[in-house]
């Protein structure tokens, strides 16, 4: 066995060329897999810490009208016998900018079983209860303090603002930048005097609120895992592609290899290597190529992860509140299922090539024409593959048409790949087809029948590199298409929404003064206040059913001022916009989306919800988007919203007339009602940190995206860079017969580019197709709200430019080679052809 695996690895002494090809497609493949590994294993880890904190395991308790929490209400509650305790939450900031989330809990009123209550020692809980106290930080957030971890315990970092930190003590399960302390130093440390964020308590250790209080579950809280499992879906589903494309490039240097290791092969069976010890020298061969290609692909995945994690923490934080540590953080199931996964995509890419090598006796095997006429079954195997794929396909959308709109996000995927399963399959056939056709069109044209039958011979070998440009093309398209649609919405919804040059955020309690001080402003056109409360769904009443429930939702007051109501869009009135505008004016409501989806609302059903004076039972007159919420929300008048359910005002727009003087009525409202400048917001600034933040969380899908179609480009090279001798080959005796080099050289690239074109122009229908899926199946099934299909007709031409690009700059090198060879090599050539 040793010297038969010897014999077949010295083939990659005399062809290094290959074995670079081999390694680099299983590092690429390895590489970009692991690396959307790490980064969703470094999130989850983060979601697990942060579930194990209070937010889903705690009542919540808060004032109705919003004002904040004082200790002295804590108190009264107490001595009432309520079983609450009180928490205090802010925000500091490091000396590197990092921003920090400080909660203060008081651990002898908190649950015993809650993470945050269990000190675990007395002597710790002493030392955490009683000056200097203790701050229990995770690990991970110790580079934001400028600490290493040998000596984080015991430090007392120096914050921005020049206030210490208590001592350091590591508490691994909290989640990334979070601190925890005791009530009192944190209140000490944000200066919060009397205030008190929130109180909690066991589930149902309350069964209702206390008055002027609402009391908001634990149940009802959203785990920050539930939100992004969609986005990690999506990061594994490129991942996925990423490692298919890779293997493509394996799958084409093997075969080559293979085929130009017919001889050696012959010879080892000549002298007595039996076909099963063969199959198994080979097998040996792939793992141990498998192992160095897997391995080198994890430590650059690692490298990849870490690039891009600061990018998509920030697309999890902005998009969901989720906080994710930007350290990561592998368990060892992490190396071995990255190892495990690189092994059984090299085996699955060369279980053909060891298929073909035991069933070919060994009088074939020093024949080159033994690989292409198994072509034509393959080719037949393919199709009936590609028609079995589409079926599955044609089958879960017809079963998605069944389920309730919101379900079905794994059958959405299943659908998207179905499809390009099946147009991969389907197209080697095709081409097949198309060039034997063209080949009968092109009889009074030698060079060019020529040509076209060339290129039937060199199709068995292009067509893994055609058929992983083909769905890197059509991902990409079907991808850019998405981002570019959800762009082109998100900026006509933000200025949908954001009609007023300024926007006021000031304290409950201050805005019935500022909304008498504006009405006698005289440049100010419309005041449009919004309120905002949470409440609970009880009933659903529709034509077909009537059902109960107990879902918690958000509601949401505004204005319908006159230039509100021509701007905000509406997906589906009961009559039409203007009645539902006044419907709406007089009681009716609004929900959004997400809830029409989830509970399959339409207008003209009935909600009953809790409301403070009794359960309120209101008419839906439309449905509206609400793009990025992953809530269900009611909207309401803003003046039936605080007449019903005692909704705190909780912004105000101030739509100005012309040649107002926006900065001089900032500085009077500033001077006037003691606003911080935070308080007073520009549209322009609200607009162009949303922006900002659009365009930093589709980061990470441009960059995978570009790797996905760098890797499939690179299958091309790698095809046709590997057949570049046998090319010389079959062109030298058209030299030889009179033909041009010149001619040759551009025929050669002709050949590649039509090839190419013709790739690209199946995969402008497959990533419309993709597209579609994308908007209308997975994005209503993970978020509840669809998107507008957008078409971008220059995306679609750089499509095309970006596959005869790659195909002729592919194509360019053999090409100059075989027209800077010597007469002398191309009559070698000539002479051995």
């Amino acid at each position: 066995m040793t010297t038969v695996l010897t014999t077949l690895l010295s083939h990659y002494r005399r062809h290094p060329g290959q074995l670079v090809m081999l390694l680099l497609g299983l590092w690429v493949a390895s590489a970009l897999w692991s690396g959307i590994q790490a980064i969703n294993a470094t999130a989850r880890d983060s979601y697990a810490r942060a579930d194990a904190l209070f937010a889903t395991e705690l009542d919540q308790l808060e004032r109705r009208d919003g004002a904040t929490l004082s200790r002295d209400e804590y108190h009264a509650l107490r001595q009432a016998g309520l079983p609450v305790s009180p928490l205090l939450e802010g925000n500091v900031v490091t000396q590197d900018g990092t921003r920090l989330t400080l909660i203060g809990i008081d651990p002898l009123t908190l649950p015993s079983e809650n993470a945050l209550g269990q000190a675990g020692t007395s002597s710790s809980l002493t030392a955490f209860l009683t000056p200097p106290w203790q701050t229990r930080v995770a690990p991970d957030a110790l580079t934001a303090l400028g600490l290493e971890r040998g000596n984080a315990p015991g430090a007392t970092p120096t914050l921005a603002e020049g206030g210490k930190l208590p001592p350091l003590t590591l508490s691994p399960a909290l989640p990334p930048n979070t601190l925890i302390m005791d009530i009192a130093a944190a209140a000490r440390l944000l200066a919060s005097g009397e205030a008190i964020t929130r109180l909690v308590a066991a589930p149902g250790a309350l069964t209702t609120a206390p008055p002027d209080y609402t009391l908001t579950r634990a149940t009802s809280l959203a785990s920050p895992g539930q939100l992004t499992e969609s986005f990690h879906l999506n990061l594994t589903a490129l991942g996925l592609l990423a490692l298919v494309v890779g293997l493509f490039i394996v799958q084409a240097a093997l075969g080559l290899a293979l085929e130009q290791r017919l001889g050696m092969l012959r010879t080892l069976r000549v002298l007595g290597v039996s076909g099963r010890t063969l199959v198994a020298a080979l097998s040996l061969e792939l793992l141990l190529l498998g192992v160095i290609g897997g391995l080198t692909g994890i430590a650059s995945g690692v490298w990849l992860a870490r690039w891009l994690l600061p990018d998509v923490a920030a697309t999890l934080g902005s998009l969901y509140g989720a906080d994710v540590g930007q350290t990561l953080s592998l368990p060892w199931q992490y190396w071995m299922g990255g190892l495990a996964v690189s092994l059984g995509g090299l085996l699955l890419a060369g279980s053909g090539v060891l298929w073909r090598a035991a069933r070919l006796n060994v009088l074939s095997l020093g024949q080159m024409q033994a690989w292409r006429s198994g072509f034509r079954r393959q080719l037949t195997l393919m199709s009936i593959a590609g028609g079995l794929a589409a079926a599955i396909g044609l089958g879960l959308t017809l079963w998605l048409a069944q389920q309730p709109p919101g379900d079905g996000l794994l059958a959405g995927f299943g659908v998207v790949a179905a499809l390009l399963l099946a147009s991969a399959l389907w197209l080697p056939p095709l081409m097949a087809l198309t060039l034997k056709g063209l080949t009968h069109l092109a009889r009074r044209r030698p060079l060019t029948q020529w040509a076209l039958a060339d290129m039937q011979l060199q199709l068995p070998r292009l067509s893994l590199a055609m058929m992983a440009l083909l769905v890197a093309l059509a991902t990409n398209l079907g991808v850019g298409s998405m981002v570019g649609g959800f762009r082109v919405t998100f900026l006509d919804w933000l200025d949908q929404r954001l009609v007023a040059p300024l926007y006021i955020n000031a304290p409950a309690d201050q805005y019935d003064a500022i909304d008498t001080w504006l009405a006698d402003r005289p440049e100010v056109s419309e005041r449009l206040l919004t309120r905002r409360s949470e409440t609970t769904l009880l009933a659903i009443d529709t034509p077909d059913e009537s059902r109960s429930l107990s879902l918690a939702i958000d509601l949401y007051g505004i204005t319908p001022g006159e230039s509100l109501t021509p701007h905000w869009p509406l997906l589906n009135t009961l009559d039409d916009r203007p009645s539902a505008w006044a419907a709406f004016d007089n009681g009716a409501v609004f929900v959004n989306e997400q809830l029409a989806t989830a509970e399959n609302l339409s207008p003209g059903d009935r909600l009953t919800l809790r409301a403070p004076n009794g359960n309120e039972t209101l008419t839906i007159t439309a449905v509206y988007p609400d793009y990025g919420n992953p809530s269900g929300q009611v909207l309401m008048a803003s003046h039936q919203l605080a007449a019903r359910f005692e909704a705190p005002p909780s912004s105000m727009g101030l739509v100005l007339h012309e040649n107002a003087n926006v900065e001089a009525l900032r500085n009077a409202l500033t001077t006037r009602f003691g606003l911080s400048n935070d308080a007073i917001s520009d549209q322009r600034e609200i607009k162009r940190i949303a922006t900002e933040i659009f365009e930093r969380t589709f980061t990470i899908t441009r960059a995978l995206n570009v790797l996905t179609l760098a890797v499939a480009s690179l299958a091309l090279l790698a095809s046709l860079l590997a057949q570049a001798r046998s090319r010389r080959q079959q062109l030298a005796p058209l030299w030889a017969l009179g033909v041009p080099r010149a001619q040759l050289a551009r025929l050669n690239l002709a050949q590649l580019g039509g090839a190419a074109l013709a790739t690209g122009l199946l995969a402008i229908p497959l990533g419309i197709a993709i597209t579609w899926g994308l908007v209308a199946v997975i994005n209503v099934a993970a978020f509840g709200w669809r998107l507008p299909l957008h078409l971008f007709p220059g995306e679609m031409a750089v499509t095309l430019a970006t596959a005869v690009g790659v195909a002729l700059l592919a194509a360019a090198l053999p090409a100059l080679r075989f027209w800077r060879a010597s007469p002398r090599a191309l009559l070698a050539e000539e002479t051995h052809q």
